[in-house]
């Protein structure tokens, strides 16, 4: 006998916004599975006004309305019983951030919430990585996003520390990443790594998903420090319009890659580390194991 729960998850970030939908499979005597149903994905990018403004724009808030109001239908449709919507970086620095949720509660009637870098991390840290995590080993996991990228340093299967920096893809592209931001990622990870012989990287996030799947790699295999290195040269030896046409990236994929590529490659530079796992895992899906499991 199974008994099968609909959650949803909205993960408003800086690069893009995204509604998914789990079908929860328990069943007596067994660990419940976490099934996607459905995934959307809209290419709204709150960062650029967000970072370089300091607001969003009637534009874009009229764009994240019209998103909403379809997400909303889009639960009905699949009879989600409960669901998530949590905002990150760009929403966290827009000062009508907190005027933006009221009015999407009263135009598409969805409950957001904006979060910390601090629990951002905890809910995609807390995600499905224990099949990946050996207790004798030792692991960075790096979730970079637009606004933000956050690193979670875990050892004997447990978190011991991690830190939100104020470095992602969005604010790269714009260059408001100076070098002290980097200088303090650097001395960060160097200071809680320099420790443990070995340490592996954990990969979170669009650009190091889009990475994996571009190397055809079978899911449980890493990516190698040499491999991401030809590949950031490689991405940078294309324009904009051959990365769109000829790789076929979106295009708000398309710029972001590159930036993104450049943090992975500088935590595993600074930690040491020779390898990158990359499991299929973000804040939508740890959202959702986060509420099924009253941590949320």
């Amino acid at each position: 006998m199974i008994n099968i729960k609909k959650y949803a998850a909205i993960d408003i970030g800086s690069n893009a916004m995204r509604l998914l939908v789990v079908n929860i499979v328990e069943q007596e005597g067994k660990e419940p599975q976490f099934n996607k149903s459905s995934l959307v994905r809209v290419p709204i990018r709150l960062g650029q006004d967000a970072f370089t403004v300091g607001e969003i724009s009637e534009e874009n808030i009229d764009r994240m309305c019209d998103a909403m109001k379809a997400f909303n239908l889009l639960m009905k449709v699949h009879k989600v019983q409960s669901y998530k919507a949590f905002a990150t970086s760009a929403m966290r620095e827009a000062y009508n951030g907190k005027e933006i949720v009221a009015l999407i509660k009263e135009k598409a009637d969805v409950n957001i919430d904006i979060i910390d870098g601090k629990m951002e991390a905890a809910i995609i840290a807390s995600t499905d990585l224990h099949h990946l995590l050996k207790t004798d080993q030792t692991y960075l996991f790096v979730d970079v996003g637009g606004g933000s990228t956050e690193f979670t340093l875990f050892s004997g299967g447990k978190i011991v520390t991690s830190k939100s920096f104020k470095a992602g893809t969005v604010r790269l592209l714009n260059g408001m990443v100076c070098d002290v931001v980097w200088d303090e990622i650097e001395k960060w990870i160097k200071f809680n790594t320099k420790d443990y012989e070995e340490v592996t990287l954990i990969g979170s996030g669009g650009n190091i998903n889009k990475l994996f799947k571009m190397s055809g790699k079978i899911q449980e295999k890493p990516l190698s420090y040499i491999y991401m290195t030809s590949q950031y040269s490689f991405l940078n030896s294309l324009s904009y319009e051959q990365r769109i046409s000829e790789l076929g990236l979106n295009p708000d994929r398309a710029d972001v890659i590159i930036p993104a590529t450049r943090i992975y490659l500088n935590a595993m530079k600074w930690s040491g580390a020779r390898q990158i796992y990359v499991p299929k895992i973000g804040l939508s899906d740890g959202i959702v194991k986060a509420m099924y499991f009253g941590k949320i």
